[in-house]
């Protein structure tokens, strides 16, 4: 995949690589236990038949499941959106400038305002809470317990919240991070320029950084390793969390950036191909899920799989 002419409805306050302008997404982290032994599949377990569109604000990025709806960042609109698990739109709700990033533990919702070096809380019927100040540019957001993680990717650092909002510290990471996951122990970080992902203590410390693939976007834990997604090369790996050794490698589609783990798949979200595909733990893809146009983020429900598609100003249900 070529590093310039990338992607034509893209901020250039939130992200740029090279001339390219992306928009990356908030990475779920806790997901279900998988085997070290995948399952090996000969169809495909998605029914295209419960496929959903829903029309939602300008340029969707970021997706989040709060227990019961979906939520959605609009990086131009400067909302988020409440959607029901059935395709309704439950409400619309003013936050910051450019958010980018969103996250749940289901008593509240948490967006990240690129522009505006903050992070918003919500209520679960949208009323803000609080907005709060973290470092240059938050791109990513996870909620951990009580914590709040955001990576903040034009200063290169992790911020550390409590869910009150008060600031517990800042870290240094890689360069340009974007992407937040958990190990349930660690936390790990995708340096999107550093070619990296960090793994950091719970409480800060640099635990070890390990190359991975061109342009390292998502990042998920799958039960067993930490999987990232890698925009340039195409690819996604997984990592032994121990020591950051590749396990397994994938070949998905063009502009692999989003991640998500759904019982025991790896769903990988292909911002160039407008697809999500959908592989074993051994990096066998399986399937490939159509979806809109530039999607980035992606989040697991007992319903199905959401799809950020910020070139057609919707999100997709599979």
């Amino acid at each position: 995949m070529r590093k310039t002419g990338q992607r034509k409805k893209f901020s250039l306050g939130a992200l740029s690589f090279a001339a390219a302008t992306l928009l990356l997404l908030s990475v779920v982290a806790f997901a279900q236990t998988l085997s070290q032994t995948s399952v090996k599949r000969t169809e495909a377990s998605y029914d295209p038949s419960s496929a959903i569109e829903v029309n939602v604000g300008d340029g969707p990025t970021g997706v989040a499941f709060d227990g019961a709806s979906v939520w959605v960042t609009n990086q131009f609109a400067n909302t988020v959106m409440k959607v029901s698990a059935t395709g309704t739109v439950l409400g619309k709700f003013l936050v910051g400038k450019n958010p980018t990033a969103v996250a749940s533990d289901g008593t509240a919702v948490w967006v990240a305002n690129n522009a505006d070096d903050t992070v918003t809380k919500l209520s679960l019927d949208g009323a803000v809470l609080g907005t709060y100040a973290v470092g240059n540019g938050p791109q990513a957001i996870l909620i951990v317990g009580k914590n709040v993680l955001v990576a903040n990717e034009k200063a290169g650092t992790v911020t550390r919240l409590s869910t009150d909002g008060a600031m517990l510290g800042t870290y240094p990471v890689g360069k340009r991070p974007v992407a937040l996951a958990t190990d349930g122990t660690s936390f790990w970080v995708a340096n999107n320029k550093a070619n990296t992902v960090t793994k950091l203590s719970a409480t800060g410390a640099v635990l070890g950084t390990y190359p991975v693939g061109d342009g390292p976007s998502g990042i998920a834990f799958d039960g067993s390793g930490i999987w990232v997604t890698n925009f340039y090369s195409g690819t996604a790996l997984k990592l032994n969390p121990a020591d950051g050794s590749v396990v397994a490698k994938a070949s998905v589609g063009d502009g692999a950036s989003g991640i998500a783990v759904n019982g025991t798949d790896i769903l990988v979200v292909n911002n160039g191909s407008n697809s999500v595909s959908v592989l074993s733990g051994d990096g066998t893809v399986f399937t490939t899920l159509k979806v809109g146009i530039s999607p980035y983020g992606v989040a697991v429900t007992p319903n199905g799989v959401w799809v950020a598609n910020s070139g057609s100003d919707s999100v997709s249900r599979r």
